[in-house]
């Protein structure tokens, strides 16, 4: 597939990084001259320097035979405008662009091919604001992801001690819970993938990613580590689009306070929220922290712009008493760096960009990609068609399927049913298959497994 990705910056370069490790043509435009040098130098891509909306540019970037235009640039006039330029001169068939700003996002008739003709809008600030409330609303869990619009969720815990299933068998799992159907994808011991079979033990500390229906997920959890009691009382650092979006998110639900240093936001924030406290100061103040109840404060999430004032202010809020803190971490670098210490979630704004944009860019009929473990895993939801003579996958069970190596099944949704995938589990025409594959370079063979072809047999 030949894509242009318009704009350099870090959603704009993980995206290639990501795809031009799949065999993919890509081109990245920016006009930053060094950094396109430092990346070209990097990965297998074309670079083109110049203004991403112009014309010229998006010729020379080989806009003429592209099949997709990704606009990621840190303006969403350009990239609007960019999409427009690529649809009327160009012809692209595809073009994505994301979007931040809501005054845009609340106009939904502005984005049609009569108008701005953008195919697929991406809002980073919405994606991490559906990733935190999940977040909140599941107490102990590293990730939570829905897959078949919320009926089947992904979720990642870390096995403590006191776990019911800690120190046993994967299979005494049914055991314990005869009535829930859950299965365990993946687990990740001290950094290394272990594919999960009937006799693998679950060790303290495991990370563990389980599949099931969302209306178990708190029971599976209660398994693998003592329950956390539901957050009340929740502390945001930060007051730009991120913060705001979260603030308004939760203040129905709970008791809301957001701190930011600049005097005309807080008065404008205090106005467009309903129930949310909001305070004028420094998110690192400790004085502060300790006279709004830090000790107390269930979750304090640092959501500004700048990575090194989110990771102090939420070390800080963790020394002072807070029972979890989250930190929206942009530097990739940083992210590993601050999960090992004594921030429990670190959150990456590309990774949940960067698994949006994949689901347009899978092929086969791939409904939902999520990006894990920092881009080298990933959980599709991929729709299986056809019958048993032109389908790799239709009309067999799971374990008739050549799965590439690191690649499982986890659950089928089937008319709105959810089916927890066993080795005798028929796929039929239709069906939503939930993988999980820990070796994120496997992603052709299960794309490939899943295209419908003249006949197979």
């Amino acid at each position: 597939m030949k894509i242009l990705i318009l704009g350099a910056g870090q959603v704009g370069s993980s995206l290639a990084k990501n795809l031009a490790s799949e065999a993919n043509d890509i081109t990245l435009v920016d006009v930053d001259e060094f950094l396109l040098r430092s990346l070209q130098d990097r990965l297998d891509i074309r670079t083109v320097c110049g203004m991403a909306s112009h014309p010229d540019i998006l010729r020379r970037a080989g806009a003429d035979d592209a099949d997709m235009v990704i606009a990621v640039t840190d303006s969403d006039e350009t990239n609007m405008v960019a999409c427009q330029v690529a649809y009327t001169i160009f012809h692209t068939p595809t073009k994505i662009a994301r979007v931040r700003h809501v005054e845009y996002l609340s106009v939904p008739q502005l984005f049609n091919q009569e108008a701005l003709p953008i195919d697929v809008l991406i809002s980073p600030e919405q994606l991490i604001t559906n990733y935190i409330q999940r977040l909140i609303e599941h107490p102990g869990a590293l990730q939570v992801l829905d897959f078949a619009d919320g009926l089947v969720q992904l979720v990642a815990v870390k096995a403590y001690y006191g776990g019911p299933l800690v120190g046993h068998q994967l299979k005494e799992l049914r055991e314990h819970m005869p009535n829930v159907e859950t299965r365990v994808a993946a687990i990740y011991r001290r950094g290394q993938p272990i594919i999960p079979e009937g006799s693998t033990v679950i060790e303290a500390d495991d990370e563990v990613f389980f599949i099931t229906a969302s209306r178990n997920t708190r029971a599976v959890m209660g398994e693998l580590r003592r329950l956390d009691k539901p957050y009340k009382r929740i502390i945001i650092g930060g007051g730009g689009n991120i913060g705001k979006s979260v603030a308004r998110a939760l203040e129905h639900r709970y008791q809301v306070k957001l701190i930011d240093h600049n005097p005309e936001r807080t008065r404008t924030i205090s106005q467009e929220l309903e129930k949310t406290i909001v305070l004028l100061g420094d998110t690192a103040d400790q004085d502060l922290l300790l006279d709004e109840n830090i000790e107390n404060t269930d979750v304090f999430c640092a959501l500004t712009n700048d990575d090194e004032a989110n990771i102090l202010s939420a070390m800080l809020a963790k020394r002072l008493g807070a029972r979890k803190v989250m930190s929206l971490i942009n530097r990739a670098s940083y992210v590993d760096l601050v999960e090992s210490g004594t921030i429990d979630i670190a959150i990456s704004p590309q990774q949940a960009t960067i698994g949006s944009l994949l689901t347009h860019i899978r092929r086969g009929d791939v409904v939902k990609v999520h990006s894990l473990r920092r881009g080298a895993a990933e959980a599709i939801e991929a729709i299986a068609h056809g019958d048993e003579t032109t389908s790799r996958v239709v009309g067999r069970t799971i374990d008739e399927l050549n799965l590439p190596p690191g690649t499982t099944i986890g659950a089928i949704i089937r008319d709105g049913d959810v089916l927890i995938a066993h080795h005798d589990t028929r796929i039929e025409s239709e069906d939503h298959v939930i993988l999980f594959l820990v070796d994120k370079s496997r992603v052709a063979d299960v794309e490939h497994l899943f295209q419908v072809g003249i006949t197979f047999l």
